[in-house]
């Protein structure tokens, strides 16, 4: 009897212990109440923790009304009340850090911001102006292009190297990326994908000074429902307006409205890219600056209209199609008497634009053509030729493209 009685008091004791631990813990949970409610709400208290809980209660309530002895149920109550109050407090812990990391965050900041408005009220008073909260604006705005930019390079970055993957693969970039006109030949070395979205084509933007030109080599073409004599609903009148968009971008866009394709007031395209080559080559003269030179076409097919108009941002648009002439026969013969030396750079502007476009404009673009001949496409590194709907899209459909070739150009660009 006295050693059952010496065993009762030690439990006793036990629980005694665990007892004023529980309450001491419940009243610091009481305390903390908020933030155990708020670790309930966003899921940070797991099922298997909510489940052991609920196990330790009801072995202490069942012992407690069915009578079990006192030393099973409470070896057993033991074994799991230790595993919820150490959860329990490691989540404060956890908590307490947290908010401490905060604080000093917050005080740092405020630190250096003081220590930022002491520079600049110092710069102020050497200067002799008066304090203007809003003198600082352009360098927030500064900041904030800045980032716009970092944001810009981290997507178009990222879209190229998922693509590649695939794109080193010659058969496959081949067969979804380009059409190889009969009369000449691409393989492998001249279309290598890793170098050519690997090419740095971005240009220090200057709208002081002309950076970007368009022009028309056909500039009689129309489209479905052109008025006659109306230049707006010709290529020429798109190509306004994409210059108009790059002009919203902060470029500074030359629009040559020469024609090309008109011999005596008849339509004659035999010599037509010798003559916009003339006239290109005085304007870059003139306009040493010019980066980008894009020769704006519609394109003639066959087939149906719904076959080369796609939708983007809910309304109908013509798919256009990016153009290399890679100066070179169906045997891969370098055409000596068309040198580019340009031709790298060519292909990599319309293998970026296309990869770009196929996954922010998916179905907006048609395969990239390659063909034999030059295109006048030597007379700048990123010199492009864009075939920009066909004779089967509306004018509507036509100006709606516009819109998209911009933002892949400045995307690039930038």
């Amino acid at each position: 009897m006295r050693k059952n009685s010496w065993l009762q008091k030690v439990l006793y004791g036990v629980m005694a212990v665990l007892g004023a631990y529980i309450v001491y813990k419940s009243g610091a949970l009481l305390a903390a109440r908020n933030q155990v409610q708020k670790s309930v709400e966003t899921g940070h208290v797991q099922q298997s923790v909510e489940d052991s809980a609920m196990r330790t209660w009801s072995l202490a309530y069942t012992a407690a009304v069915e009578g079990k002895k006192m030393a099973g149920w409470l070896s057993t109550w033991f074994g799991q009340v230790v595993p919820v109050l150490s959860y329990v407090a490691e989540e404060e812990t956890v908590a307490e850090e947290e908010t401490v990391a905060e604080e000093e965050t917050v005080t740092e900041k405020e630190t250096v911001m003081g220590e930022s408005e002491e520079i600049y009220g110092a710069s102020a008073e050497w200067s002799g102006e008066d304090e203007n909260p809003t003198q600082n604006e352009p360098e927030t705005e500064t900041e904030t292009e800045a980032d716009d930019e970092n944001v810009r390079e981290v997507s178009v970055g990222t879209i190229f190297s998922q693509a590649l993957p695939q794109l080193t693969d010659f058969s496959y970039l081949l067969a979804n990326y380009y059409t190889v006109d009969e009369d000449t030949m691409a393989d492998a070395k001249l279309i290598d994908a890793e170098k050519l979205l690997s090419m740095d084509l971005t240009i220090e933007q200057d709208s002081s000074v002309p950076q970007i030109l368009i022009y028309h080599t056909h500039s009689q073409e129309a489209f479905a429902d052109s008025e006659d004599g109306e230049v707006s609903d010709t290529v020429v009148g798109m190509g306004e307006i994409l210059a108009d968009e790059l002009r919203s971008y902060g470029y500074n866009v030359i629009h040559d409205t020469g024609v090309y394709d008109l011999v005596d007031g008849v339509l004659d395209r035999s010599a037509a890219y010798e003559y916009a080559r003339e006239a290109i080559e005085a304007i870059l003269e003139e306009y040493p600056t010019i980066e980008v030179i894009i020769d704006l076409h519609r394109d003639g097919v066959e087939g149906d209209e719904e076959d080369f108009v796609t939708e983007i941002d809910g309304e109908a648009t013509s798919k256009i199609m990016f153009f290399n002439g890679l100066s070179r026969n169906a045997n891969g013969d370098v055409l000596s008497w068309l040198p580019n030396d340009y031709l790298t750079e060519n292909l990599a502007f319309s293998l970026q634009l296309q990869v770009l476009a196929y996954a922010e404009y998916p179905g907006f673009t048609r395969k990239i053509y390659l063909q034999a001949e030059r295109y006048n496409l030597h007379l700048r590194a990123r010199s492009l030729l864009i075939e920009a709907g066909t004779q089967l899209n509306t004018v509507e459909e036509e100006k709606n493209a516009m819109a998209p070739i911009a933002n892949l150009l400045w995307q690039i660009l930038n």
